[in-house]
């Protein structure tokens, strides 16, 4: 039996596993083991390299921007914004639904996580939305796409997996997500309004500037994180690693001593489940490597690019068909598994056809968030049923009207670069 056979049974082999929920980190483990046994490559380079992969300082701010999303939960910084976003914009039809999106974007600015923006802002809004006459498969629908911008704006988990992947300035990469990211925000936020006005969702309430600046005082600790992170990294103050380091200590002072919603018998479970989500994304990051070694000893990069050259030579055909198979591996799978398989793969093909690497970073990872809330896989549909308690399969009709005005706004990204570009500092 030759090699190519081999590997596709071994590939095969591992797909079944995926089917049946085995752990990603563990399916493509057991790939990168059996396929460098069937080509001969050493497997003592695997310990290594899995330890060398994680061994770079960068990395440091993954931990601690995970655990910045579950201290601002746990402080009560996260319902704050919310009431200040719905103070806002109540005075519009739908405006508790505009509302909820909004503090998605204001969450992702301090958390960086989707599931996490879209788990916490989903258990504050949902009972509110219900409460206020949306469709309660509307409202969970609402959330989870919200929580799509999550990796989008700045600070980004998987932006810092991406620049560590491909080499690049994670500063860089923040501040490129920042106005992809607010449009993301805006086109989910027109879908939103027309879907509330047809319907007649929610209820309308005059502008209170009282109450606005009300809740703006009472805003004013996640105001300072979201300060502290942007401005930080973007005037280069601050690494994205001491701009973490200082934001954790930040919320953590800010729930117990001002919001006192953070007691200390709590730490330890906040810091448990923050490690828990880091020991589930650290493994992958270290498998990656690995396998990109593996990807590169098999051609896969010189495979997919003439496929890619297959429909076309110039950039509007290549970054399409790149976006496609973005689309396609985010119905499919989680961010993390698109980002280290197609991320190595995809950007070298674009960047060889003048996309700028950095303008394809945010291409590729609003691919990635999109599919977020993509059937089959879905993870967010997934958190806000969880959350909410509806049925999965009720809230995906919903979330499909999101997909729309989501599309729209990724077209504009890739064929706009000013947006990902204006803000990142030498690459307009």
């Amino acid at each position: 039996m030759d090699q190519g056979m081999l590997i596709g049974l071994v590939s095969f082999g591992v797909f079944l596993l995926f089917l049946v929920g085995v752990p990603i980190f563990l399916v493509i483990g057991f790939w990168v083991v059996g396929v460098s046994i069937i080509i001969d490559f050493t497997l003592a380079n695997i310990g290594f390299t899995l330890f060398e992969g994680l061994n770079f300082f960068g990395l440091l701010s993954l931990p601690l921007f995970i655990l910045t999303g579950d201290l601002i939960a746990a402080a009560g910084i996260a319902k704050r914004l919310a009431d200040f976003a719905h103070a806002c914009l109540s005075w519009m039809r739908g405006g508790l639904g505009l509302a909820t999106i909004s503090s998605c974007g204001l969450f992702a600015a301090i958390s960086g996580s989707n599931s996490a923006t879209t788990a916490t802002i989903g258990g504050i809004m949902h009972p509110v939305l219900v409460k206020d006459g949306y469709d309660s498969r509307f409202a969970a629908a609402t959330a989870a796409a919200g929580g799509t911008v999550g990796i989008i704006i700045p600070p980004s988990i998987i932006f810092i997996v991406y620049g560590f992947l491909m080499n690049l300035s994670i500063s860089d990469l923040f501040v490129a997500g920042i106005m992809p990211g607010i449009l993301m925000v805006l086109a989910m936020q027109g879908v939103c309004w027309y879907l509330a006005k047809k319907n007649g969702w929610g209820s309308v309430e005059p502008l209170d500037m009282k109450r606005v600046g009300r809740t703006a005082r009472r805003a004013y600790l996640g105001f300072f994180a979201i300060f502290i992170v942007i401005y930080g990294i973007y005037s280069g103050i601050f690494s994205p690693t001491e701009a973490a380091a200082i934001t954790v200590g930040f919320c953590l002072i800010a729930g117990l001593l001002f919001t006192r919603e953070i007691k200390f018998r709590e730490i330890p479970t906040i810091l448990l489940r923050s490690g828990q989500l880091t020991g589930m994304l650290a493994p992958m990051i270290a498998i990656s490597i690995v396998m990109q070694q593996v990807f590169g000893l098999l051609g896969a990069a010189d495979a997919v690019a003439n496929f890619v050259a297959w429909f076309g030579d110039s950039e509007v055909v290549v970054l399409l068909v790149c976006m496609g198979i973005v689309m396609a591996a985010g119905c499919i799978l989680e961010s993390l598994p698109v980002t280290v398989i197609f991320a190595p793969i995809l950007a070298p093909i674009a960047m060889a056809h003048g996309v700028d690497p950095v303008h394809f970073s945010v291409i590729f990872l609003v691919g990635a968030a999109i599919g977020f809330i993509t059937p089959p896989f879905g993870l967010n549909l997934f958190v806000a049923s969880g959350t909410t308690g509806i049925p999965y399969s009720k809230i995906v009709p919903f979330a499909l009207m999101y997909l729309g005005g989501l599309l729209i706004a990724w077209l504009l990204i890739a064929f706009v670069p000013w947006f990902s570009l204006a803000m990142a500092p030498g690459l307009s």
